[in-house]
């Protein structure tokens, strides 16, 4: 019964995203409907299941967020941070919760300084509100959802179900783009970054969004795959997930999947007993060779080209002299300009008005550490330094959260290659913060090994 519930779920995903490349306008019904949906089911929830209800809110609109602005599906560009924002406003004043999250609030205070210095050095290019709105709903956003997780109890059965809500959009997502560009090999013209293949979008945002669907997908191919059914879809899902983030040619997203993937596996297998890691080496063999074969077609796809891409070369096979595409000198320009300014930064958004300036380059680095220290000075230090120290601090005291180091690694890495263009690391740092429960009240207390094992 639950495989078909699986598979019917999976298939009306599907069909919402053969729907909305079938009538474009069908995207803004979506995310009226994400909206109204989730809205309604956290205010109707019990007040044991609202904390949930939140979470599983803002998973979904995470994993929905680039289709939605791929098919201009939103009101606003920024509107998914926004819903996830809402969201966790409504839990955090809804659903009561004894652990004070003192290092997160401090650090949205932070944030403030950066938009007075940005208010006093206006110039008329500047654009206030656009720039405050751009660079600091992701941060901000992640300061609000990390008040709302800071060590709430979550079961492991949920932690999955937070999980496959973000996944669930995502199989829509790579079914709209093979609607788009049915064929690969007729998009592609060299090694640089494939917009054709990213449905017309960002292929830097795509990949980094299908790689988190590899990610869940491998979870749930380990851990949720009860029958030969479910290994097989679950396989399926992994396999055209994996094979049009890596046609996007934008390595970032697949990069950090594979770190992600890794990671959990290895947390995974010390976590099981000697029978359960026999059972995860034998999937890994076929994990591993399902890799391969993702990886040998994408390359006969692309006539070898990806192979290229990610050994950094261009198309006649030439080594690029700057494996970053660019982006190092921006991050050294945003790394000059916090040394010039190392108290108060250049203020929020000026520093691209700094660097057209400067260079007469209008370009971000895509580099959220680099960018948060210019634009916010030592204030950006003292943010930074809370987000990366908090959750392992944390770490050491509870162990319990066998997807800590995963979630951790897509945000500190995602920031890296892709800032917070998108909600999603804001959103998934946010679940290092939780503290997962492996005891079911209603049942006999169990192992931790044990648990997993069955599950």
């Amino acid at each position: 019964m639950k495989n078909i519930k699986y598979i019917k779920i999976i298939g009306l995903h599907v069909l919402i995203g053969f729907a909305i490349f079938v009538l474009p306008v069908l995207s803004k019904v979506y995310f009226i409907g994400i909206f109204v949906f989730y809205t309604h089911a956290i205010f109707e929830a019990k007040p044991s299941q609202r904390a949930l209800k939140v979470l599983i809110g803002c998973s979904y609109v995470v994993g929905a967020e680039v289709f939605l602005r791929m098919t201009n599906g939103n009101f606003l560009y920024e509107a998914s941070k926004y819903l996830v924002i809402l969201f966790c406003l409504i839990g955090i004043f809804k659903v009561p919760h004894n652990k004070q999250p003192i290092s997160y609030i401090f650090y949205i205070f932070l944030l403030i300084p950066g938009i007075l210095i940005a208010g006093f050095n206006m110039s008329e290019q500047t654009n206030i509100r656009t720039a405050i709105a751009f660079n600091l709903s992701g941060p901000v956003c992640l300061g609000i959802v990390a008040v709302f997780c800071y060590k709430r109890k979550i079961s492991y059965q949920n932690i999955h179900k937070i999980l496959f809500s973000m996944a669930l959009p995502l199989v829509s997502t790579v079914t709209y783009l093979f609607f788009f560009t049915p064929v690969i090999r007729d998009t592609i013209t060299g090694t640089g970054s494939n917009f054709a293949a990213s449905g017309g979008f960002g292929p830097n945002q795509v990949s980094t969004v299908l790689g988190i669907g590899m990610f869940v997908f491998s979870v749930r191919f380990f851990m949720m795959s009860s029958s030969l059914m479910l290994k097989l879809l679950n396989a399926f899902l992994i396999a055209v997930m994996s094979f049009r983030g890596i046609v996007t040619f934008s390595r970032g997203g697949i990069i950090t999947a594979l770190i992600m993937i890794v990671a959990f596996l290895y947390f995974y297998f010390n976590k099981v007993n000697t029978k359960a890691k026999f059972r995860i080496s034998r999937m890994f063999f076929l994990f591993a060779g399902i890799g391969l074969l993702i990886w040998l077609f994408s390359s006969i796809q692309t006539t070898g080209l990806i192979d290229k891409r990610y050994a950094n070369q261009d198309a006649l096979g030439r080594e690029k002299a700057d494996l970053s595409t660019g982006r190092s000198d921006l991050v050294s320009f945003e790394i000059g300009e916090f040394l010039k300014n190392p108290v108060l930064g250049v203020g929020v958004g000026k520093i691209k008005e700094l660097r057209l300036a400067s260079e007469g380059i209008y370009a971000a680095s895509h580099n959220e550490v680099s960018r948060i220290l210019s634009e916010h000075g030592l204030f950006g230090v003292l943010a930074m330094l809370i987000l990366i120290i908090t959750p392992l601090v944390y770490r050491m005291k509870n162990r319990s959260n066998i997807f800590f180091f995963s979630c951790y690694i897509f945000w500190f890495l995602t920031i890296n290659h892709s800032s917070m263009r998108i909600a999603a690391p804001a959103f998934i740092y946010g679940l290092c913060m939780l503290d997962v429960q492996y005891r079911n009240k209603r049942k006999p207390i169990m192992k931790k090994a044990k648990l997993v094992k069955q599950i």
